[in-house]
C-alpha cells in the first residue's frame, strides 16, 4: 500500500489536474507570467553578472536541446534553465507572492521552459506544469509562514525561500511537463530537496550571489526531474519526516495544512503580484507615497525631513543599517533602500512610476538622490504592521520648512489582487525592460505569443527572437 506523505498529496494533484482542468484565470495568468518573466530576463542579459553565469553555462557541455535568453546556442536543459532562472531575478523585478514573500516564477518559469524544450511539450503542457509549479512552490513558502510573527520561518532563519522553495516547485513544473508518473513526481521533490538552497545575508550587505538563486534552484529543478526519470529515488516523507524539508530549513513542523487545503480548487497564479517597479518589493509603497507628494506639488526642496513609516519586519531589509540605505554605492543597493525609493518617487521615474534606468549606479550615487536619502528615516509604523504581511505598506510623513507636515498612505501594493496590473499593464513593462534590445515588432510578436501561449505547437519559438541578445 502506497504510503500517504505530503509529497504524494502534492504528486497526485500533479498527475491529475490536466490543462481541461485549469481555470481560465490560472492559464490567462501563466501566459502573463512568461511574458513578465522572460521580459526581465532581456533587460538583465546587459548585467555583467549575466554575462558571467552564461559564460560558466557554457563551459559545460552536454547535450544541447534547450534556449537561453541571449545565448544563440543551445545548451542542455538544466543549463538553460540555470541561464534563464539567473537572468529572471537579477534585476529583482520578478513577481511576488504574498505573505509568504516568495519570488516563485523567477524559478518555476525557466524550469518549466527547459523542460518543455527537452520533452518536445507543447504551450498546453508548458501552462500546465507552470501552473502546477507554482502551486507547488508558494503552498511550500506558506508552510513556512508564521501568522504570528508575520513572518517567514525561511526568512527569520537566514535562507532564501524564493530558491528553496522554487527548486521544489520548479522540480515538479519539470517532472509534470516529462509526463512522469505520481510515484515519479514523489522521487523527484525527494530529490530536489537535497538540492535547494540559498541564503539571504547580501539582501542586508552586498553581494551579487542572490542573482545565482533563482538559476541554480531551476537548474536543481531540472536535474532532479531528469534523475528521477533515470530512477534515482527520494524519500516519500521528505516534507514532514523527522530529517526531512520542514525540519531542515525551518526547524520545526511546517503547516501542512497551508499544502493540503484547498489544493486543485484555489490556485495561486492569479493572486501573484506583479512589480511595477524594478527594486524589491518592501519599496514600493514609499515610491508611490513619495510620488503622491510629488503630485500634490512637493518638492524636494520644501521638505526638510521624511519619515517612512513601514511594517517593523520590513526594516532590516529597506530601513538598516541606516547608513548603508542612504548610501547606497550601486543600483543593485539602491534596489533595497526605502530612503532611495522615497528619492525616486519625489523626482519621477519612467515607465510605470520607476524603470531600470532609475536604479543605474550613477542615480545611486548622485548627489541630488544622496541629499534626498540623507532626510529620510526609517521607522517601524503600527498601522502598517497590522496589514503587514498581506500587502507592503507605507505611511510617508514629510515635515516641511514652513512648519507644515504632510503625510501619505499607501496601504495597497500596486499589481496584487486590490491594485492588479492588466495585460496591457505587464506588456507596457515588457516595452520598456526589452527597448534597444528588441525591435518594436519582435517585441509586439513576443507579448502576442505568449497571450496565446497555450496554443502553441512548440513553445521553443518564444525564444526565437532572443538568442543573440547580449552577445
Amino acid at each position: 500500500m502506497t504510503e500517504s506523505t505530503l509529497a504524494r498529496t502534492l504528486a497526485e494533484f500533479a498527475v491529475e489536474h490536466s490543462f481541461e482542468d485549469l481555470p481560465v484565470d490560472v492559464v490567462d495568468s501563466i501566459g502573463l507570467r512568461v511574458l513578465d518573466t522572460l521580459g526581465i530576463a532581456i533587460a538583465a542579459t546587459e548585467l555583467d553578472t549575466s554575462a558571467m553565469a552564461t559564460a560558466w553555462a557554457r563551459e559545460q557541455g552536454g547535450r544541447a536541446v534547450a534556449s537561453a535568453v541571449g545565448v544563440e546556442e543551445n545548451l542542455p536543459p538544466t543549463l538553460a534553465a540555470f541561464v534563464n532562472g539567473v537572468l529572471a531575478h537579477s534585476l529583482d523585478f520578478d513577481d511576488t507572492h504574498l505573505p509568504s514573500v516568495l519570488h516563485p516564477s523567477a524559478s518555476v518559469v525557466p524550469a518549466a521552459l527547459a523542460a518543455a524544450q527537452q520533452h518536445g511539450a507543447s504551450g498546453r503542457d508548458l501552462v500546465r506544469g507552470i501552473a502546477i509549479g507554482l502551486e507547488v512552490c508558494v503552498r511550500l513558502g506558506m508552510a513556512g509562514f508564521d501568522p504570528e510573527t508575520k513572518n517567514s520561518v525561511f526568512f527569520e532563519n537566514g535562507q532564501h525561500a524564493t530558491s528553496i522553495c522554487g527548486a521544489m516547485g520548479g522540480a515538479a513544473a519539470a517532472a509534470v511537463i516529462g509526463g512522469a508518473s505520481a510515484d515519479g513526481i514523489v522521487d523527484t521533490l525527494g530529490i530536489a530537496a537535497s538540492m535547494a538552497a540559498g541564503i539571504i545575508e547580501a539582501n542586508r550587505t552586498g553581494g551579487t550571489v542572490k542573482r545565482m538563486h533563482c538559476g541554480w534552484a531551476a537548474h536543481s529543478a531540472v536535474s532532479a526531474a531528469g534523475l528521477a526519470r533515470h530512477g534515482i529515488t527520494g524519500p516519500p516523507t521528505v516534507l514532514e519526516g523527522r530529517f526531512g524539508f520542514f525540519q531542515a530549513w525551518l526547524h520545526q513542523s511546517g503547516r501542512a495544512a497551508e499544502i493540503t487545503d484547498g489544493l486543485g480548487s484555489t490556485w495561486a497564479a492569479p493572486g501573484l503580484f506583479v512589480k511595477p517597479y524594478p527594486a524589491n518589493h518592501f519599496t514600493h509603497a514609499a515610491l508611490d507615497a513619495a510620488a503622491a507628494l510629488r503630485s500634490r506639488g512637493i518638492t524636494p526642496a520644501d521638505v526638510e525631513r521624511f519619515v517612512l513609516g513601514v511594517p517593523a519586519a520590513n526594516l532590516r531589509t529597506i530601513g538598516e543599517p541606516i547608513e548603508v540605505k542612504r548610501t547606497p554605492q550601486t543600483g543593485y543597493m539602491a534596489q533595497f533602500s526605502g530612503p532611495y525609493a522615497v528619492a525616486v518617487g519625489m523626482l519621477g521615474g519612467g515607465g510605470l512610476g520607476a524603470v531600470l534606468d532609475d536604479y543605474t549606479d550613477e542615480k545611486a550615487t548622485s548627489a541630488e538622490r544622496r541629499d534626498i536619502m540623507a532626510r529620510v528615516d526609517v521607522a517601524p509604523d503600527a498601522q502598517c504592521d497590522a496589514i503587514f504581511p498581506h500587502q507592503f505598506p507605507a505611511v510617508l510623513t514629510a515635515h516641511l520648512t514652513d512648519g507644515t507636515t504632510v503625510v501619505e498612505e499607501v496601504l495597497t501594493t500596486r499589481g496584487g489582487p486590490d491594485r492588479p496590473l492588466s495585460f496591457e499593464d505587464v506588456r507596457a513593462k515588457f516595452t520598456a525592460n526589452v527597448d534597444g534590445l528588441l525591435s518594436v515588432q519582435a517585441a509586439d510578436a513576443f507579448a502576442a505569443q505568449c497571450a496565446g501561449l497555450a496554443d502553441l505547437e512548440d513553445p521553443g519559438v518564444l525564444f526565437d527572437s532572443v538568442r543573440t541578445l547580449g552577445n
